[in-house]
């Protein structure tokens, strides 16, 4: 960084995970004369600071999960843990000198763009140290705001009938009850995600009894994860080529995979002739296989890795549960059946709020423009999944469309954070005070992504999180990630409206 600012501008960060993390550092490569990160929880690390439920883990390979600029050549395992993955961002936050920026008990409770200051003015709630947990509001001004909150930041709880009723133990994956012993509990597990499939086997351990509330079963592949050799450690940090060619090896491994998932779903058929398999060989009961057997095409949903899951299920102390659920009561649930289940806690594995995800807090644009009430009247959806015409000097980072069900979310990431910082150049060079997004320009690019959906696996026909109330995708990226590369390595000014 050199001494005097190249980029005279005040920037706001919300969230402190992967995104906003990421996109600190470059700001302050850049020389961005003001920048501060704010993050409402005691900590930083987004995702992985939340869901530190037992046996969470990434399903991306390690050295393709983490930053290209800061490679890690000490990942213990071929896929990384929870506490190995929110150390590297602790690691990545310091050693890059980000760590005093970042600003922890701090919610963002509301953000105002001011048309005649051309500002952003952000109403800010921090809780004071100390027992009394007492918090302080302010005000501040900022010329650029960027949301790095992420779309996996709100739990989503199933919506039955009495759920409020229960007396027994009740918490989401991503607020996990450590203090809480599940020894001896009878314990009902709701939903059969990508959590539930890591938690359910550390459950099945520990419960004496554990019912598994399954709507539809996932795919599942072996996880194949293992120890990285204390070799291989030495000769990435010996050679950094090695590593980086790890890397690549990994990258196009994973995009390979996209042919199937968007060019041409029929190819799907053999990953799930070996999904079959490998069901069929884990499972030898016909009445559990039976239920575990999905009967929509491989990748419609999210294809989850897994090598100890199918195993906990054939234990004696559970039970698959696929009637549905009609009610919470108070000791327990009753399904459609009206069979009651008595349990001690009930862990919902429901996932986030995501397809139908309003805006990450209440943000209010040009002439009082609200998102939240656009994004849940008209669902989700922004320019590249970084900008949103009305509302200027505004950044989504893994805005709408911007998932992925085959490849690294940190490459994304990147994409968006050299997106962002080209336009931030393109800001300054102009001498202009705010850009937007022009609304043909977003609305066309929205059209194009839903019509790259039709031809996908997830337009297949199975209903996932991927998709809205109304139908519409606005989770995923329907392409290949070195597209989405291409399309936001640089800024194309005749995009936006700059005004000065």
């Amino acid at each position: 960084m050199s001494g005097s600012s190249k980029i005279p501008l005040r920037v706001a960060i919300v969230g402190s995970g992967f995104a906003g993390i990421g996109m600190a550092i470059r700001l302050r490569r850049m020389g961005v004369a003001s920048l501060t990160v704010y993050e409402a929880a005691a900590d930083i690390g987004g995702t992985w600071r939340d869901n530190a439920y037992p046996g969470a883990a990434c399903d991306i390979p390690s050295h393709l999960y983490s930053f290209s600029f800061a490679p890690n050549p000490s990942w213990s395992r071929t896929f990384a843990s929870q506490p190995e993955i929110l150390d590297y961002l602790k690691r990545c936050a310091h050693e890059y000198g980000i760590a005093p920026l970042i600003r922890c008990n701090t919610r963002v409770t509301a953000a105002r763009f001011d048309d005649d200051a051309c500002v952003w003015r952000l109403d800010l709630s921090t809780k004071q140290a100390g027992n009394d947990a007492s918090e302080t509001s302010e005000t501040i001004e900022a010329d650029v705001l960027i949301a790095a909150n992420g779309p996996l930041s709100r739990p989503a709880l199933p919506e039955i009938a009495g759920l409020e009723r229960f007396r027994g133990k009740r918490f989401h994956s991503a607020r996990w009850d450590h203090a809480y012993s599940l020894e001896g509990k009878t314990v009902a597990v709701i939903g059969t995600g990508a959590s539930a499939v890591q938690f359910i086997p550390h459950v099945q351990r520990h419960a004496a009894q554990l019912n598994v509330f399954q709507r539809t079963p996932p795919w599942i592949m072996p996880r194949g994860d293992r120890p990285i050799s204390e070799r291989a450690k030495r000769a990435f940090r010996v050679l950094p080529l090695a590593q980086r060619l790890a890397r690549w090896s990994i990258y196009w491994r994973h995009e390979a995979r996209a042919l199937a998932f968007i060019v041409n779903p029929r190819w799907m058929q053999a990953p799930m002739r070996f999904a079959s398999n490998y069901l069929e060989r884990r499972v030898k009961d016909p009445v559990l296989r039976a239920k575990l057997t999905p009967n929509y095409l491989l990748g419609c949903k999210r294809v989850l890795l897994s090598s100890d899951y199918y195993p906990a299920l054939t234990q004696p102390n559970v039970d698959v549960i696929t009637v549905p659920i009609r009610e919470i009561v108070e000791d327990g649930l009753v399904t459609e059946d009206g069979r009651h289940w008595r349990v001690d806690v009930v862990i919902c594995g429901t996932g986030f709020q995501v397809a139908d995800a309003g805006a990450p807090f209440p943000i209010f644009g040009a002439q009082g423009a609200d998102l939240d009430a656009r994004w849940r009247n008209e669902g989700p959806q922004a320019y590249l999944g970084a900008t949103i015409a009305g509302f200027p000097n505004l950044f989504m980072m893994i805005g709408p469309n911007t998932g992925l069900g085959h490849n690294s979310m940190v490459y994304m990431i990147e994409s968006h954070i050299a997106y962002i910082a080209s336009c931030l150049r393109a800001l300054t060079r102009r001498g202009a005070r705010t850009m937007q997004v022009r609304e043909p320009v977003e609305h066309a690019f929205n059209e194009r992504i839903q019509q790259a959906f039709r031809k996908t696996v997830w337009s297949s026909g199975c209903r996932s999180w991927y998709l809205s109330k109304r139908g519409r995708n606005t989770a995923l990226w329907p392409g290949f990630t070195f597209a989405f590369r291409r399309l936001t390595r640089r800024v194309r000014a005749d995009d936006y409206i700059f005004d000065k």
